[in-house]
């Protein structure tokens, strides 16, 4: 499957699958999924079918203060097992959507891995991401600080069914002024594999900046950027501090215009985006040091649309003969 590096919000998806899980700690793998709700949220933000329940996890339910699940209430409960069919057909086809989903995701990955089962899942989006590039002028970006924001109703928190349903009301006003300020949706591919031995294995789903700075350019690097002139693919990308679009949605941009996001400031770097015009410290500040330009994020945005077709890297191809012979020395 292609890597998937956020989409423009005017672009229609395949439906949403908005989840919410509660867990006996925070290490998937060892701690474990206590409860779990999962909604099949249409594009226009109707919930078209679901699946909740309290889980059985056989062991001690963990931060019942949290949660206020104890081991005498989830006692004869169903176990993941017992639920993941239903759950499997709510998530197939579908983006899952969780507030944090690194977290949600990776539970229910780890549990659907002890039962032998894969999701159904090839894609995700955080709202956290979502509505940090909104600029909505919150305190904090906490599910019920977006819930006051939005007038969503919100009877228990850190309930996975009340949390899930929150979410949905949330996700309708925000997928909607994302498509008003023309904004991209921070959605991001999801990965697994299945062994030879038929065991299945859901790869972490890692920042998009560690991903982005490993990923090989498929153009070479034309140099620095010249004023006045377009962005050219291959052109190596640094991102400071001082911007106004978070850094995840402008990475997205670059891996889809063919450029190359550089974590570091060197003289490798074509352009620094940063809207301080004289920095006294961070990337920006290294740029200006090495004779590299700085450009603000607005105006690097507008003309990111436009990069230009770059020079493309030449494959490796062994051409050797299946006749050929080497002499060794």
């Amino acid at each position: 499957m292609s890597q998937c590096w956020g989409r423009p919000a005017a672009e229609a998806g395949t439906g949403w699958a908005v989840v919410d899980v509660e867990t006996t700690g925070f290490r998937p793998g060892q701690a474990r999924v206590v409860s779990v709700a999962a909604l099949a949220v249409g594009d226009d933000g109707s919930v078209e079918h679901s699946v909740s329940s309290l889980l059985n996890p056989g062991v001690d339910p963990g931060p019942t203060h949290v949660h206020g699940l104890t081991a005498e209430m989830l006692a004869g409960q169903p176990t993941f097992a017992d639920i993941a069919p239903r759950l499997m057909e709510v998530l197939h086809g579908r983006t899952l959507v969780a507030h944090n989903v690194a977290f949600d995701y990776a539970f229910l990955a780890a549990e659907a891995e002890l039962v032998g089962a894969q999701l159904p899942v090839d894609t995700v989006m955080c709202t956290v991401e979502l509505a940090r590039r909104l600029d909505l002028g919150t305190e904090n970006l906490r599910l019920e600080t977006l819930a006051r924001h939005w007038g969503a109703t919100q009877l228990r928190p850190h309930d996975a069914l009340d949390d899930a349903l929150v979410l949905a009301q949330i996700l309708k006003p925000a997928l909607v002024q994302a498509r008003e300020r023309k904004s991209w949706l921070p959605i991001r591919s999801v990965s697994r594999r299945i062994w030879p031995n038929g065991h299945i294995t859901h790869d972490e789903l890692r920042p998009l900046k560690v991903l982005a700075a490993r990923l090989p350019c498929d153009h070479l690097n034309p140099g620095l950027y010249v004023a006045g002139r377009p962005l050219v693919q291959g052109m190596r990308i640094a991102l400071s501090a001082e911007m106004t679009h978070t850094h995840e949605e402008v990475i997205e941009r670059i891996l889809d215009a063919g450029l190359a996001y550089a974590e570091n400031v060197d003289q490798q770097t074509s352009l620094v985006v940063c809207n301080d015009a004289a920095p006294a410290q961070g990337k920006g500040y290294q740029a200006v040091e090495q004779g590299i330009p700085l450009m603000g994020d607005a105006e690097f945005m507008a003309l990111i649309g436009q990069a230009v077709g770059g020079t493309d890297v030449e494959q490796f191809a062994d051409t050797t003969g299946d006749g050929d012979q080497y002499a060794l020395f």
